[in-house]
């Protein structure tokens, strides 16, 4: 191999390594905005008037709410009270072994709470966000409900729900329980967000 060879051949390495580093620092810039995105989102309330207010679901203990389930029940009931929404959608299948869907317990515990049974909808299909939400959709369309949402969970969930709900077709907003949200949660997110606005959530759920 003469000189201008070995040259040739350094100078492509070095090509290839700036390409592949610029690739990297755009990578951690997309993950730095989308992180501060998350966090940003998880402290807005958009609370407003809408044609429902969908409970997002957590873990249920035969039939009990959850603390984290319970804080998004009494937010969401703390909603209805103030008259944004008529109706109250909770969503939660089950896992292995229980004898109750997140969705039924969190309509037990409202319909406890005095709202009517005819102002809540119950949402069994689904073991992510993603599926719990197209169920949602499903739902509110069959019966004619209207498409704009009020959506209640955790603070650090606020903005891949949104996006999971613009992609199955609702008019999203979001409201969250007053739970604080860890670093680790941000983060978390984070990822999934990143991952979903590439690759679609819907794929992302499949995954999961």
């Amino acid at each position: 191999m003469t000189k201008g060879d070995g040259d040739a051949s350094t100078s492509k390495r070095r090509v290839v390594y700036a390409v592949l580093l610029g690739f990297a620092a755009l990578g951690m810039l997309y993950l730095a905005i989308t992180f501060v995105q998350v966090w940003h989102a998880s402290g807005n309330d958009e609370a407003r008037d809408v044609d429902a207010i969908v409970v997002l679901g957590a873990a249920q203990y035969d039939g009990r709410p959850s603390p984290v389930l319970e804080a998004r029940l009494t937010a969401a009931l703390e909603l209805y009270e103030r008259g944004l929404a008529p109706v109250i959608v909770t969503t939660g299948s089950n896992q292995e072994g229980d004898r109750f869907t997140q969705g039924y317990a969190g309509f037990t515990y409202l319909r406890e709470q005095g709202v009517p049974e005819s102002d809540l909808r119950i949402v069994v299909d689904g073991t992510n966000t993603f599926e719990e939400l197209s169920a949602t959709a499903n739902v509110l369309r069959d019966e004619s409900l209207g498409l704009r949402v009020l959506l209640v969970s955790d603070p650090y969930h606020a903005l891949r729900a949104k996006e999971i709900a613009r992609e199955v077709g609702l008019q999203a907003y979001f409201s969250p329980t007053d739970l604080d949200s860890s670093f680790s949660q941000l983060l978390r997110e984070t990822a999934a967000v990143s991952v979903g606005r590439i690759v679609g959530f819907r794929r992302v759920s499949n995954l999961s």
